[in-house]
């Protein structure tokens, strides 16, 4: 598995389900990083699938917004696990919620951190870029946000790699 990777895809494309078997790929323990929180119920719901779904083995750390904070802690492991970081699009979306300021701070050390991260890292976002224009501003912010985020992501990453209806198009790597 290369040390970093970003598995993107559209929604139910099965990226996270391809970013969870690049990770069962690991020699090493396996820490799943969810940005999700559970503001209704069905998305209570979807979180309680995730995590049935995962190995018992794995850790789970719970960052809505503080991901730099997460990976600088499991960078100080011996040795460094593999990080899941599912999912950017939900992180950004926190991020806008939260404000400028924390969005600024939050995502500029998050790649910092990922740029420097010892250990595996797969990280999985939602491709925004071949819809339609968002029709109200917050929609139109928040594609971008994550817009540019993957293309930082993607300029950081060992291996960018798209789901498409389950398959795997390898972008780079």
């Amino acid at each position: 598995m290369s040390a970093r990777t970003l598995v993107l895809g559209g929604i139910r494309s099965g990226k996270t389900g391809m970013a969870e078997r690049m990770a069962a790929e690991h020699p090493g323990d396996v820490v799943y990083v969810a940005t999700a929180t559970a503001g209704d119920a069905e998305m209570a719901d979807r979180i309680r699938r995730h995590q049935q779904a995962r190995p018992d083995n794995w850790g789970l750390r719970e960052a809505p917004v503080e991901l730099a904070s997460v990976l600088a802690e499991a960078a100080g492991m011996t040795p460094a696990p593999c990080l899941l970081v599912d999912c950017m699009s939900l992180w950004v979306s926190n991020l806008l919620h939260a404000g400028d300021d924390v969005l600024a701070g939050e995502k500029s050390a998050f790649l910092e951190a990922v740029a420097n991260f010892p250990g595996a890292l797969v990280i999985v976002s939602n491709e925004v870029g071949l819809g339609t224009i968002g029709m109200d501003p917050l929609t139109r912010r928040f594609c971008d946000q994550l817009g540019w985020l993957n293309q930082a992501l993607a300029e950081r990453c060992d291996r960018v790699v798209m789901s498409v209806a389950g398959l795997p198009l390898v972008l780079k790597g």
